[in-house]
């Protein structure tokens, strides 16, 4: 049952009860147990998407249970690239037991606190902040080692990045803003999204775990765990390491996002990982590829308050604007950006 806090009682988590109640047996055996005794059930997170995650524990042992409605999510690449993460070394759940039909899996459980819940619990914390990087750019150059050719993820292609950039006026200006684009302002848009479409064509292709971030980090030891990764695809170096220093929760002083990139660019060249030969036309690449995942999110804040009911991330896009101010300015090419933003009534830019 559910402790006291939690008041889930909905058709979905009573199936999956039932399931996971059937499955019990099997997963016993994974686990190298006779059987699994009787347990709680906690809820243990939600997220921006339709899934949400329960805790079932006993003592000191605990796995989480999945529920991802199939009509929303396909749960099948989370299966895959679970397996793919732990081939490679990295450190990932392990799914125990699911069923795609129903969309219910049960995993391992990483733990109860991500990177950003550790930050945010006590600000003495925040002095590990060199030191946790460190790992996540050990784990992310491991990740970035994994070989494509034998993956069968999709591509960041040129059709990808350009309906996600889409996402901006789709539901940000639109639906937000309550606007539409003049002739003057489309105009512009076009010419920043070829621009930023055209760099991230141009960067070597890695494996792309598309939201690594504190949020999605496990602290764990030796090295971070990583979850929310089912939407992996094959793209641009410069990805995962700008949405880390980038991130939608926290921000970094300029100066020490300008270390971490370079010494994340230093070690990648040491291992033979095709980052770009000058540190310079490297961050021009993570500025241009932030600028992307920027517009996206901001897109995305926007179409889950007003399709999805959840207007807790709308807090949290001024900090996206704040991030791309400066990148305009250090790149003349992206003026237009400037002019468009300008010409829109934004709330809380340059807070």
């Amino acid at each position: 049952m559910l402790d006291q806090h939690t008041e889930v009682k909905d058709s979905r988590f009573l199936a999956l009860l039932q399931w996971f109640d059937k499955q019990k047996t099997e997963i016993a055996h994974k686990l190298n147990q006779e059987e699994l005794p009787q347990g709680q059930f906690t809820s243990a997170s939600s997220d921006a998407s339709f899934r949400r995650y329960f805790r079932w524990h006993v003592g000191a042992q605990s796995l989480i249970l999945m529920d991802a409605p199939p009509t929303h999510e396909n749960s099948l690449p989370f299966v895959q690239i679970s397996q793919l993460l732990l081939s490679a070394g990295l450190h990932a759940p392990v799914v125990l037991a699911h069923d795609l039909e129903q969309g219910f899996l049960a995993l391992t459980d990483l733990g109860t606190q991500n990177w950003l819940e550790y930050w945010q619990a006590d600000a003495s914390h925040l002095e590990q902040a060199d030191a946790l990087f460190t790992q996540a750019l050990q784990t992310l150059l491991q990740m970035q080692k994994i070989d494509t050719n034998a993956l069968s993820l999709p591509s960041y292609d040129e059709a990808l990045l350009r309906r996600e950039l889409e996402l901006f006026p789709q539901w940000y200006v639109a639906h937000e803003l309550g606007l539409t684009f003049s002739a003057q302002q489309q105009q512009w848009w076009d010419n920043v999204t070829e621009r930023l479409i055209e760099s991230a064509l141009a960067q070597e292709k890695v494996f792309v775990h598309r939201d690594f971030m504190p949020r999605n980090l496990m602290c764990s030891q030796p090295n971070p765990a990583l979850i929310d990764f089912q939407d992996a695809v094959i793209g641009p170096i410069s990805y995962d390491v700008i949405s880390l220093f980038k991130d939608a929760f926290i921000s970094w002083p300029e100066d020490k996002v300008s270390r971490w990139l370079e010494q994340y660019w230093a070690s990648a060249k040491e291992q033979g990982i095709a980052v770009s030969k000058d540190f310079k036309q490297f961050r021009r690449d993570c500025d241009l590829m932030g600028l992307q995942r920027h517009l996206k999110v901001i897109g995305i804040f926007a179409r889950i308050c007003h399709r999805d009911g959840k207007p807790r991330y709308l807090a949290d896009v001024p900090r996206f604007f704040n991030y791309i101010e400066p990148v305009i300015e250090r790149y003349p090419e992206l003026a237009e950006l400037g002019y468009l933003l300008d010409s829109l009534p934004i709330q809380g830019r340059g807070q």
